[in-house]
């Protein structure tokens, strides 16, 4: 049974999902110029540190999929993985935001893809850990990884084996 403080910080959670899908789509209703065709992709709101390198490789990764992107540079990324819902045991270094949509790590975009044409019912897309070979990851060595989807009503389970 919920007590007051749960149901409250459920609904301020729910309502700043909320309120960050509405800024990625644009404001009053508004549609970014960049989503004006039915071929442009969705804006890609990120959260990183203004030191990790491959978590701008990442947004390296996802603008030459042709996603526009912004990126938001935090000291503490811990509080936004928090806000959308990412469970610790799929954290990586960096947070996105993508059509209403969490994105933890090292996602690939034709994974984002997918799920954007697929919707289903799940807070996002991670890739737990920073594995080598993912976007961003790219180093020579390539290490299988998988893409797991979270917060789906079954639980989590591997979107995609990688």
């Amino acid at each position: 049974m919920l007590d007051r403080r749960m149901f409250l910080t459920a609904m301020g959670a729910s309502l700043t999902v909320g309120a960050l899908a509405i800024a990625v789509r644009g404001l009053a209703g508004t549609v970014p110029a960049s989503a004006s065709t039915s071929a442009a992709k969705p804006e890609v709101l990120v959260w990183k540190s203004p030191t990790c390198g491959c978590c701008g490789g990442w947004v390296d990764h996802m603008r030459a999929a042709g996603f526009p992107v912004t990126v938001q540079e935090v000291d503490d990324v811990e509080p936004v993985k928090m806000r959308l819902g990412v469970p610790a045991t799929l954290q990586s270094c960096h947070t996105a935001l993508v059509g209403g949509y969490a994105l933890e790590g090292h996602v690939p975009a034709d994974s984002v893809q997918r799920l954007l044409r697929e919707r289903p019912a799940a807070v996002g897309l991670a890739v737990p850990g920073m594995p080598q070979g993912s976007p961003g990851m790219e180093t020579g060595v390539k290490d299988p990884y998988d893409v797991v989807l979270f917060g789906a009503a079954g639980g989590d389970s591997v979107y995609e084996r990688r």
